[in-house]
């Protein structure tokens, strides 16, 4: 059984440095070759989130009238309008699609808040790969890779 086909069947918080090391075939003096590390990595895919997939703008303004008090409003502007109180019936109505509105401008500028903190978060690892310390994208990181610690500065 390779290395791949255990990594998932261990409780790795309650193994030792070395069984783990066992498992996943790798030497904390040498580190993967750079070729397992690449087979590793396409195995694996790319040590990162999965992104989820963006909502379209109109689903996102549409979203934010999801809400039991916005029926409740949309309600009673209908009650308002039919009961011969239009004027009403439109001012609530404007508070609604306002409500929307803001909430659909917070929710888009949190996404780009949080867009721009995924990229300031683009980090590399210290590695040793072929018995080699290496710098590698954070994303290229794989089971077995034997990281070391980085001072920052």
């Amino acid at each position: 059984m390779s290395a791949s086909q255990r990594a998932g069947e261990h409780a790795w918080h309650a193994m030792t440095a070395a069984e783990v090391l066992g498992v996943l075939e790798s030497d904390p003096k040498t580190g993967l070759t750079p070729e397992e590390a690449a087979r590793r990595l396409e195995r694996y895919g790319p040590n990162h989130l999965p992104e989820q997939a963006r909502e379209s703008l109109l689903r996102k303004f549409l979203r934010q009238f999801h809400n039991i008090l916005i029926y409740v409003l949309l309600a009673a502007a209908l009650v308002t309008f039919v009961t011969g109180h239009p004027v009403d019936a439109v001012v609530i109505l404007a508070v609604v699609l306002i409500n929307a509105g803001i909430g659909f401008f917070q929710e888009s500028r949190a996404e780009a808040a949080m867009d721009g903190i995924r990229n300031i978060l683009a980090l590399n690892a210290h590695v040793v790969r072929g018995g080699r310390r290496s710098e590698v994208p954070a994303e290229e990181l794989t089971p077995g890779d034997i990281t070391l610690n980085h001072t920052w500065h």
